[in-house]
C-alpha cells in the first residue's frame, strides 16, 4: 500500500510537492512539479495498488460565502497555535476545486468514510506539525512580511529534522535513506534566495500530507476529521491534551538601522526598478491585448524611495511588519489595470494565472463581502513573468510585481477613500459619521457595477446592424467590423475601440476591402478546431478571435505583415499551435 501526499498548488502555473511513502514508511518519490498531467504521470505508478492521497488543498466547499464548519472547527482547537485555516468557499472556487477535478481524473473517493482501496482526504500540515511534535506554535517557514531569508531557513530545517526524528515513531517514516530528500535538504541549507526555499518547503510539506495518511491508516483513533464529506472536511493529528500554546518571540530592536540600510539599497536600485516598472506594464498591456479582453488602462510605477522607507518602518503593535523590507515588501513594482464591469476583473485575474506565474491572489472585494460589509474592493495578484517572456523583459528577471485589477468605479472610491483617510485630516468628531458614508457609497458603486455587468450583457446579446459600405472605399471601417465580428462570434467579448481599428488595418493590408471579401477568405477556417485547439482559458474579446482566424486562413503571410511586427513571436507560437492540433 502507498501514502501519497500531495502539497498542492493553487494555480496551475505554480509549483505542487508530491510526496509517496511506501508501507514501511519509506519515502519512494519527492518531487515537484506544475500541471494536474505531471501530477497524475508522478504518481500513476503508486496507483495500481491500494493507495491513500493527502490533499492539502480544498476538496470539498459548499458554501457560498465565509468559512466551511470543518475550518471553524478547527480553528477552535489550533488558532490558539497560530494554525487555523483560511476561509473556503465557492466564491474563491466558482468551476470547482483543483484538488477535486485531480481526484476525479485519478479515480480516488473523496469521502473520508470510505474503505475503497484508491481514495484521497483532505489535510493541512500545520496543524498536523503542531499535534505531531507537540509545538507551542507554528514553525514559521512560508514567506511572510517580517520574515528574513535566515529565519525561514532556521525554521524550515527544524521542520525537517523533526519529520526525520520519526523515524523511531509509530507508524515510522524512513527519510534519510532517500537520495532524493538528502539532496532537498542539502538545497536548503545552501540557498541563497527565499525562492529557492519556496520549492523545498512544498515537498517538505508533501511529506507532511503523506505521513498524516500513513498515521490515519495505521493508528486511526490518533487522528480526528473536522467537518463532513456533505460539507467539506479536514483530516489531521488529534491536538495532544494538555498542550498549551507557547508565547511569541520577542521583539527586535535597532528597527532604525535596519530601515536605514534598506532604503539606502533601495534608492541606488530604484533607476533599475523604474525600467523594470516600464517593462511590466508592456508584458501586461501585452498578454490582455493578445487575449483580446476589453479594459480602460494598465498603469505602473515603480514605488517611490519616500514611500519605500514609510512602509519599511511600518509596525503591528510592537512587531515590525517587513524584517526583511527589500525583499518582504511585495508592491516595490506595482501595476494596475483598470476594467469596465466586474466580470472583467475576473477575465484578467484567469488570464494572468494562464500566461505569467502568479504566487498569490487575494480577492479583497470578497473578503469584505464574507465579512458582511461594504468597503474596498480590488484583485490583488503577485506576479512573476514567465520563463518565455524574460528573453524580451530582461527587467523582470528575478522580480515580484503585484497587479492590482479593479473596475473604473471600484477605483474611483478607492482613490478618494485614500485620499480623504491618508492624505487629508478627518475630524474625530466626523470619523464615525465618514466611515457610514464610505460604506454607503461602495454599496452603490456595488449596485452600479452589477447594472452595468447586466448592460454589457444585454448589449452583447444584441447584434448591431452593420453600416451600409462605401463601394468606393477599398477599406472596413472599424465600425463595420465591430458590428460583423458581433455576429460572426456571438458569444464573444466585447474588444477595446482601438483594437478594432488595429485590427482592420491588418485586415487592409491583406488585401480585403469589403465584409463580402472577409467572409470569404474566411469561410474555409474551422472555428471549432481554433477553439480546441487554442484551449482559451477564458472567454478571448471578438477581435482575438478574428486574428487566429486570419492566422489560420494566411499563415506566415498575416505574421509577416508591417502591423503585426510587434508580436511576431506570439503569433508563431500560436501558428504553431494550430498546426501540430
Amino acid at each position: 500500500m502507498y501514502f501519497v501526499g500531495l502539497d498542492l498548488a493553487w494555480g496551475s502555473r505554480n509549483p505542487s510537492g508530491v510526496a509517496v511513502l511506501d508501507d514501511d514508511g519509506a519515502l519512494q518519490l519527492l518531487t515537484a512539479v506544475v500541471s494536474d498531467d505531471e501530477i497524475a504521470a508522478s504518481v500513476a505508478p503508486y496507483l495500481q495498488d491500494r493507495c491513500v492521497v493527502g490533499v492539502d488543498a480544498p476538496l470539498v466547499v459548499t458554501n457560498p460565502t465565509g468559512s466551511r464548519r470543518a475550518e471553524k472547527d478547527l480553528g477552535r482547537d489550533f488558532a490558539p497555535f497560530q494554525a487555523g485555516a483560511h476561509p473556503t468557499n465557492t466564491g474563491k472556487f466558482p468551476d470547482g476545486t483543483r484538488g477535486a477535478r485531480l481526484c476525479a481524473a485519478l479515480s480516488l473517493d473523496m469521502d473520508p468514510e470510505s474503505t475503497a482501496p484508491r481514495r484521497a482526504v483532505e489535510v493541512y500540515p500545520h496543524p498536523a506539525t503542531i499535534a505531531l511534535f507537540r509545538l507551542g506554535r507554528t514553525l514559521k517557514y512560508k514567506n511572510k512580511p517580517g520574515r528574513t531569508l535566515e529565519q525561514l531557513r532556521g525554521e524550515l530545517l527544524t521542520l525537517v529534522r523533526l519529520l526525520e526524528s520519526l523515524s523511531t515513531a509509530r507508524p515510522q517514516m524512513r527519510l534519510v535513506s532517500s537520495s532524493a530528500w538528502r539532496d532537498l535538504v542539502a538545497g536548503i541549507e545552501r540557498a541563497t534566495r527565499k525562492s529557492q526555499l519556496r520549492d523545498a518547503e512544498d515537498q517538505v510539506d508533501a511529506v507532511v500530507c503523506a505521513y498524516v495518511v500513513l498515521l490515519r491508516e495505521r493508528v486511526p483513533e490518533a487522528v480526528v476529521t473536522y467537518g463532513d464529506f456533505a460539507d467539506g472536511y479536514i483530516v489531521t493529528p488529534r491536538l495532544p491534551a494538555g498542550l498549551a500554546p507557547s508565547p511569541r518571540a520577542p521583539r527586535v530592536e535597532r528597527r532604525v538601522d535596519v530601515v536605514r540600510r534598506a532604503t539606502e539599497e533601495y534608492a541606488a536600485l530604484y533607476p533599475q526598478l523604474e525600467l523594470a516598472a516600464a517593462e511590466a506594464v508592456a508584458l501586461v498591456t501585452g498578454i490582455l491585448d493578445d487575449a483580446g479582453l476589453n479594459y480602460l488602462s494598465v498603469t505602473g510605477r515603480a514605488k517611490s524611495v519616500a514611500s519605500f522607507a514609510e512602509k519599511a518602518g511600518r509596525r503591528a503593535g510592537d512587531t515590525p511588519l517587513y524584517a526583511d523590507p527589500l525583499h518582504d515588501i511585495g508592491d516595490l513594482i506595482g501595476v494596475r489595470v483598470i476594467t469596465y464591469v466586474r466580470s472583467d476583473v475576473a477575465a484578467v485575474a484567469e488570464l494572468l494565472a494562464a500566461e505569467a506565474v502568479v504566487s498569490d491572489d487575494r480577492d479583497l472585494g470578497q473578503e469584505t463581502a464574507s465579512e458582511g460589509r461594504f468597503g474596498y474592493a480590488s484583485r490583488h495578484l503577485q506576479v512573476r513573468a514567465a520563463a518565455e517572456d524574460v528573453p524580451s523583459y530582461p527587467e523582470l528577471a528575478g522580480r515580484q510585481l503585484q497587479v492590482q485589477i479593479r473596475t473604473v468605479l471600484q477605483h474611483a472610491w478607492a482613490e478618494f477613500e485614500h485620499d480623504i483617510r491618508y492624505k487629508g485630516t478627518v475630524p474625530g468628531e466626523h470619523r464615525s459619521d465618514f466611515d457610514r458614508r464610505f460604506t454607503l457609497a461602495a454599496g452603490l458603486l456595488e449596485l452600479a457595477d452589477q447594472e452595468f455587468t447586466t448592460i454589457r450583457d444585454t448589449l452583447r446579446d444584441a447584434v448591431p446592424e452593420a453600416e451600409e459600405h462605401d463601394a468606393a472605399d477599398d477599406r472596413i471601417s472599424p465600425r463595420e467590423l465591430a458590428a460583423y465580428l458581433a455576429g460572426q462570434y456571438a458569444e464573444a467579448g466585447w474588444s477595446r475601440p482601438d483594437h478594432y481599428a488595429w485590427i482592420a488595418g491588418l485586415v487592409h493590408e491583406l488585401g480585403i476591402g469589403s465584409l463580402a471579401d472577409l467572409a470569404a477568405a474566411l469561410r474555409a477556417v474551422d472555428t471549432d478546431r481554433i477553439d480546441r485547439v487554442m484551449a482559451y482559458r477564458t472567454p478571448p474579446g471578438a477581435v482575438r478571435r478574428l486574428d487566429d482566424a486570419l492566422l489560420a486562413a494566411f499563415g506566415d503571410r498575416y505574421v509577416a505583415l508591417p502591423g503585426n511586427s510587434h508580436r511576431v513571436e506570439r503569433l508563431r507560437t500560436r501558428a504553431a499551435k494550430l498546426d501540430a492540433g
